[in-house]
């Protein structure tokens, strides 16, 4: 579940937005569950993320009188024979009852933010709606030019090009990126 940027923003300054923790981890898991149902484990994205770290420096929660509402997650990963600075955004989730007010939207912005914060040269990569997240910045890969290993609509590949918007498009197939 995300909220969409086209209804209303709702007044969200009891939201507590942060980096993600290792103590997170069970609540984000238990979102993501209910959110997305246990056939999030076949999407060709989660098998991106298999095996790799839960919490990265980017990932964010949003948080209202301490419990969870919203989280955002980034995988470093590679692309092609390029191994720094590239992130897979996914998944975004919101909590029931807390949608279509920009939770999401301000999810991914923060996440954006520390990732365009730690590096002028980082990009993002997620499978995801053009509507949606254009408005966040992203736009449509060139078919062809990014893989995932797994089925995906290359249509709903999509890239934010740093925080100029000007790097160039990597290209090869995605992959975790793996400690050295």
């Amino acid at each position: 579940m995300v909220d969409h940027p086209s209804e209303p923003v709702a007044d969200l300054s009891d939201i507590d937005i942060r980096p993600i923790e290792t103590r997170d981890l069970h609540a984000v898991s238990t979102l993501h569950a209910d959110a997305f149902g246990p056939g999030r484990f076949t999407r060709t994205a989660y098998r991106v993320r298999e095996g790799t770290a839960h919490v990265s420096p980017h990932c964010r929660a949003g948080w209202r009188d301490g419990t969870l509402v919203g989280a955002v997650t980034m995988t470093a990963v590679t692309i092609g024979d390029t191994a720094s600075n590239h992130w897979l955004l996914g998944p975004l989730a919101v909590r029931s009852g807390n949608t279509s007010k920009g939770l999401g939207q301000k999810l991914v912005l923060a996440a954006l933010q520390s990732v365009g914060d730690s590096s002028a040269t980082a990009t993002v990569i997620l499978v995801g709606d053009l509507e949606y997240y254009g408005r966040l910045g992203f736009e449509a890969v060139p078919r062809g030019t990014i893989t995932l290993p797994g089925p995906v609509d290359p249509s709903r590949v999509l890239i934010w090009r740093g925080p100029d918007g000007a790097l160039a498009v990597p290209s090869g197939s995605i992959q975790a990126e793996t400690a050295n």
